[in-house]
């Protein structure tokens, strides 16, 4: 890969990367934790391994072919969405679940690589969008709030506050540990959460220290054990599509607003080799269902690296390279507890609720969509139910206002395709 003459020198693109690396590296346990939740069927050694490979493969394509300073991992949202939605609620075997995240991500390749991309990124309102990663964000903190015990199943009122044992406070201590360290922009946030809070469980007997400490990688539990055809069932199509949307909207966020707010954007303002980031993308999506994880996307915190100056392919490949030695920590990443891992979802969830400022309320045509996308996903346990009753009620409340003028061609596609999809899943008639 040629250097270009006018780019940051060799040595701040490795900062950057390493920068990058350590910002998000947290990834490598808790997408394995959530992916090995009791009941999927899913090892925890065999989820890090494929998500390892996602993490340095797809990193490693991004710097080479996208020649992009971003980073790619299993998304948060998409790895939740996979375990509870999709393997525990909808009891799909995770075989079949891993079938569904291979075609998405051809779907995704399909649509980067034609012009329907900038079509449906046109197409789709802004407040849609925000809203889903709003709701994603209230489904993060779920999620989280249950794991460190704060939420507990009842019988009446479905769920109440839990007992406030010794977990949820260490919990609680990691969380101000890490929003403190967040304040102060320490790329080590999450991680030193993390290892505050296993530390602690280690010390007062919570958990057993690991009879080793690296291993060599599972390429046997998870890798190439998705079942393709079992996943082209009609009645799991709304959540191929779905994957696709939620993997299509976090890559356009994250390409374009750090894009814009680090001037990587092109003579037409638009981010550079964009098409090649999303070919990526799809590419992290459809690998991640071949190795045995969640979908992988475009990740936010590659702003940390980008910020210490990093601004071509080098970066990403720098990055890529730090996660190699992480294939030999399973039985050190195994013991990290689920209260642990809690600590960068109810962060992270609570990061991705700052959307909701960005929309717009004022009239109810654009706030019932947009509240019911939010509110959905959380409820339903379903990011599919959110953005599919999102499309289908914004369309039909801008017809009622008046204001069809304003709905692009193919938002009246989608709407008829989500209430296709919607009668496919749940039609009882």
């Amino acid at each position: 890969m040629e250097k270009p003459t006018n780019a940051p020198s060799l040595r701040t693109e490795a900062v950057a990367g390493v920068t990058t690396f350590v910002t998000m590296s947290y990834i490598v346990v808790v997408n394995p934790a959530i992916l090995s939740t009791e009941g999927t069927g899913i090892t925890f050694s065999g989820a890090l391994t494929a998500t390892v490979l996602v993490c340095f493969l797809m990193t490693l394509l991004m710097g080479l072919y996208a020649k992009l300073p971003f980073a790619v991992a299993p998304g948060m949202g998409l790895n939740a969405f996979f375990t509870y939605s999709i393997v525990l609620g909808q009891k799909v075997p995770w075989q079949t679940a891993l079938g569904m995240v291979f075609w998405s991500g051809v779907l995704f390749l399909l649509i980067s690589v034609t012009p329907v991309r900038l079509m449906i990124a046109k197409a789709i309102p802004g407040n849609l969008r925000f809203a889903a990663g709003t709701g994603i964000g209230v489904f993060l903190t779920f999620i989280g709030l249950k794991n460190a015990g704060f939420i507990v199943a009842d019988p009446v009122t479905f769920v109440k506050f839990g007992d406030i044992g010794y977990p949820s406070l260490v919990t609680l201590a990691g969380v101000i540990l890490a929003a403190f360290l967040v304040k102060k922009k320490s790329s080590l946030a999450f991680l030193a959460a993390i290892a505050f809070v296993t530390i602690a469980a280690l010390l007062l007997g919570w958990v057993k220290p690991p009879e080793q400490i690296v291993s060599l990688p599972d390429f046997q539990s998870g890798f190439f054990r998705l079942d393709i055809f079992g996943a082209l069932k009609l009645a799991l199509l709304p959540a191929i599509i779905s994957i696709m949307f939620t993997d299509l909207f976090d890559s356009l966020s994250t390409f374009m607003g750090v894009s814009h707010a680090a001037g990587l954007v092109d003579e037409e303002g638009q981010p550079k080799n964009l098409q090649r980031g999303l070919v990526v993308d799809s590419f992290a999506t459809f690998s991640a269902g071949l190795f045995g994880s969640s979908p992988g996307t475009a990740y936010i915190e590659s702003v940390a690296g980008i910020e210490m100056g990093g601004r071509t392919g080098w970066t990403a490949i720098f990055c890529a390279i730090c996660f190699l030695p992480c294939l030999f920590l399973a039985p050190l990443a195994g013991i990290v507890p689920t209260y642990a891992t809690a600590v960068v979802l109810l962060l992270v969830g609570s990061f991705m609720f700052r959307s909701v400022r960005e929309i717009d309320f004022r009239e109810l045509e654009d706030a019932i969509p947009a509240f019911l996308t939010i509110i959905l996903i959380p409820l339903t346990f379903s990011i599919t139910q959110g953005i599919l009753w999102g499309f289908i009620s914004h369309t039909a409340l801008y017809l009622l206002a008046g204001r069809a003028k304003e709905l692009k061609p193919l938002m009246y596609v989608l709407a008829g395709i989500s209430i296709g999809l919607v009668w496919l899943e749940h039609g009882k008639f």
